[in-house]
């Protein structure tokens, strides 16, 4: 399911989602609400999500909101969401950031790549898949940075380095690509 859930509601103006949009902190919004409120705030910054306070650097129209092409309302507020992930969607974040970025993009990867429908393009499937692949190898191998047999526990940590190293670099390669595809071209 690509959308808000069936029984949920705006957590801006409290009534059923028009035009959804999901914010890069996983909470869903109208897209004109959330635009509403970067609006009452500096226009120089990303706005900050209404109930977690994060910083909204991307957000993500639904399935059904981005094919509403033919209702001026809604192309209108898709364009504008398109020039606020331009702005947004590709400005340097710190590691804390993109730690907190994490859940949301890959499950939105994953369901990406599970769904028939939705197609990523075939160079981003190949470097996950041997991101993952290598990823894999290395921590089940036997040949480690910190071996597990000395340190115990503590040789573990460099199998938990190389696994936040691949969620990273998967995460920021989607990351991209939904800046890519939701915040259109810079011209």
């Amino acid at each position: 399911m690509d959308g808000p859930p069936g029984n949920d509601c705006c957590a801006i103006c409290h009534g059923n989602f028009h035009i959804p949009h999901q914010a890069n902190c996983s909470h869903w919004y109208c897209g004109n609400c959330i635009l509403q409120v970067w609006n009452h705030g500096s226009a120089l910054q990303p706005c900050k999500c209404p109930l977690c306070r994060r910083q909204i650097t991307l957000l993500v129209p639904s399935q059904a909101a981005s094919q509403q092409d033919d209702n001026p309302e809604a192309s209108d507020i898709l364009r504008k969401i398109e020039a606020y992930n331009r702005v947004f969607g590709s400005q340097s974040t710190g590691l804390s950031q993109r730690l907190q970025d994490l859940p949301f993009l890959i499950k939105r990867l994953f369901r990406e790549l599970m769904d028939p429908q939705r197609s990523l393009p075939f160079v981003i499937k190949a470097r996950v898949y041997l991101a993952l692949l290598s990823t894999a190898i290395y921590v089940l191998s036997p040949v480690d940075i910190i071996p597990e047999a000395l340190f115990g526990i503590l040789g573990l940590l460099d199998d938990v380095i190389i696994a936040l190293i691949f969620f990273l670099h998967v995460g920021t390669l989607y990351r991209a690509l939904l800046v890519r595809r939701y915040g259109g071209s810079s011209s």
